[in-house]
């Protein structure tokens, strides 16, 4: 495994920010966005269950529709991509059971075989939550994804923004998730920077360590 070493991680930390002015002439190669779709895939989630849905969306028209639902915010229309992060709503047994399905075939053995983690799943997430709680889960778990898509693009040197500043309402209507059983949680636009955005070199605030780390 080639690994890259910690000076290299930091460095790629420190650069990135939460871009407010995206250059809309330039574009995310196919081969680097191929990648990053691979990365959000890889993304853990509580019993990989995957409970979310990716939508890509790069046509100039649907980011239209979409902008006044971002408060106009320039990032949706000058960004190379926008994604947005859908978690499923009502997730429930047939969910856990096409995970169940799909690990048995990746890992070549019968549905049989994975019983007790189907009753796992079942108990401690379908039967012990009701629907608020298992939505507000899904919810979630989309973040664990939006943060591993943002270090991915940072180690790329591909920027990105992610972002709660929208309608839900609207986005769902407009792209018709709700159809599709899955709602809204939060979206994230990717790119390069413009060299006039102020914030690209403005210092990091953050709080010390001392007062984020505790130790036990």
């Amino acid at each position: 495994m080639n690994a890259i070493n910690s000076k290299q991680l930091l460095e790629q930390l420190n650069w990135r920010y939460a871009t407010k002015q995206f250059d809309p002439n330039r574009k995310i190669s196919a081969a680097d966005w191929a990648t990053l779709e691979d990365a959000l895939a890889l993304s853990p989630s509580s019993g990989g269950l995957q409970p979310w849905k990716f939508i890509v969306i790069t046509d100039p028209a649907v980011r239209a529709k979409l902008s006044p639902a971002s408060y106009g915010q320039p990032q949706i229309t000058n960004a190379s991509h926008l994604v947005v992060f859908a978690s499923k709503i009502n997730f429930g047994e047939a969910d856990v059971d096409a995970h169940i399905q799909r690990a048995a075939d990746v890992q070549g053995v019968p549905v049989e075989a994975l019983g007790q983690l189907r009753g796992m799943l079942v108990g401690g997430i379908v039967r012990s939550m009701d629907d608020s709680a298992r939505n507000a889960w899904a919810r979630n778990q989309a973040y664990i994804a939006l943060g591993n898509l943002l270090t991915s693009a940072a180690l790329l040197g591909i920027d990105a923004c992610p972002m709660e500043g929208f309608d839900r309402a609207q986005y769902d209507e407009i792209l018709g998730l709700k159809a599709h059983g899955y709602a809204s949680a939060v979206i994230a636009t990717l790119g390069y920077r413009l060299a006039a955005d102020k914030y690209a070199n403005a210092p990091k605030v953050r709080f010390p360590k001392e007062q984020l780390f505790a130790k036990v």
